[in-house]
């Protein structure tokens, strides 16, 4: 499995411990569930890749759909929008087969209970294996079930055959759901087992098939905050346009625009309440945010194959003088592109609104820049780079790298 669907996956997850109170590791035991019962089916190698892919993603809209919701006072949420949103986020990734429905029908009922009305076999064999392991999952804390439950975990399954399972999905579920599999769930077992079941997807960092998938991953990190709806969008597209204005080359571009787009994926797991508090932050809260930081590095790390975009993604709070965080470093330890990443970060906080201050024009955001410049805390070089390039974008949004309009090829 490309590790950056799990890198995602693992901070999807965090969100649902912290917002939803599901286990941890939820995802990757949908997934490894699936890719079993895919296989007692017969899928092949790339479907069964696809399907793992998409049971860890199936609750990438999660974030969007509590953000949606946030201070309605319904007891009954509509999930059908959270799949709706899910399934157009999953078809940004390219895929080796159609994933049509699987996120979009994973919480439908062989009985047609669930959000669309669906019954067996009016939709895809994804969504029914998604849906069943999710249920399962939801409802029986597969990390730490006891061997000697699982006659009375498979009875339940049996039971609920053509109720809550498709005929299919349920099957399968009783064929691969033995005590090795139950053992293979718990938590410091998965890890294992996702690398020791799961298909290989590998895909090479320079590919342009990334940038959409980036686009994915900074709409979910914005989506965790009600006030930063588009900061993490907004920063890769400038990163883009400073990227042309450098005249770097694609694979440059898209690396630069991958830990752009990055930068910011441990904010989910620092609580809403801290993120969207209004007031100042007391010294507690000021930590707990900065340790998004280091939380970006210990997901980020998973990826071997990420080498310098992870140092450009963690070091955008460092200052050339020394003063800024998680690990002080100073000029002589931070390179351009790290700079390039600290600077239109700080630009585009400065200029979106936030609680705490209105709009700003590119002439206001400037002079904060070029103040900060002036006290050696950032690039004064690159700050004149983004007035020359940022001036006509000012008070509006950029839009998406023209790579996208180019992918149906690649």
């Amino acid at each position: 499995m490309d590790s950056l669907i799990q890198v995602l996956a693992q901070a999807l997850d965090m969100i649902e411990m912290s917002c939803i109170g599901v286990t941890t590791n939820h995802g990757k035991r949908i997934a490894v569930l699936c890719a079993a019962m895919g296989q007692h089916l017969g899928l092949s190698g790339p479907e069964l890749s696809d399907l793992a892919a998409c049971a860890l993603l199936h609750d990438n809209a999660l974030t969007e759909f509590l953000l949606m919701h946030e201070g309605r006072e319904e007891d009954d949420p509509n999930l059908g929008v959270h799949c709706e949103i899910g399934q157009i986020n999953a078809e940004i990734i390219p895929f080796n087969h159609s994933i049509a429905g699987f996120i979009l029908y994973h919480h439908e009922r062989a009985d047609g209970l669930g959000p669309f009305g669906l019954t067996e076999g009016y939709y895809p064999l994804g969504a029914e294996l998604i849906a069943a392991a999710d249920m399962l999952d939801a409802e029986w804390h597969l990390e730490s079930i006891s061997n000697e439950d699982l006659p009375l975990l498979r009875k339940n399954i049996e039971a609920e055959i053509h109720g809550r399972f498709t005929a299919r999905a349920g099957n399968a579920l009783l064929a691969v759901l033995d005590e090795a599999m139950l053992v293979s769930l718990r938590n410091e077992r998965i890890a294992e087992t996702v690398n020791n079941t799961i298909p290989v997807w590998l895909m090479d960092m320079d590919n342009p098939a990334l940038v959409p998938i980036a686009e994915l991953i900074s709409r979910i990190i914005d989506h965790k905050c009600v006030y930063t709806g588009t900061h993490t969008q907004q920063i890769a597209k400038r990163i883009w346009l400073m990227s042309d204005y450098y005249n770097y080359d694609i694979t440059e571009k898209i690396r630069l625009y991958l830990a752009a787009a990055l930068h910011d994926i441990g904010k989910l797991a620092i609580p809403s309440e801290v993120l969207e508090k209004i007031g100042t932050l007391n010294y507690e809260e000021f930590e707990i945010i900065k340790s998004h930081v280091s939380h970006t590095y210990s997901l980020l790390s998973a990826m071997e194959s990420l080498g310098s975009i992870k140092e450009w993604a963690v070091n955008h709070h460092e200052k050339l003088d020394g003063s800024g965080y998680p690990l002080g470093k100073n000029a002589a330890n931070l390179d351009f592109n790290s700079r390039l990443i600290a600077c239109v970060d700080i630009y585009q906080a400065v200029c979106e609104k936030r609680p705490y201050h209105p709009i700003r024009s590119h002439d206001e955001t400037m002079a904060i820049l070029k103040s900060m410049a002036k006290e050696g805390k950032i690039d004064s070089g690159i700050v004149d780079d983004i007035d020359k390039v940022m001036a006509e974008w000012s008070g509006k949004d950029l839009e998406s790298p023209k790579v996208f309009n180019k992918l149906s090829s690649c």
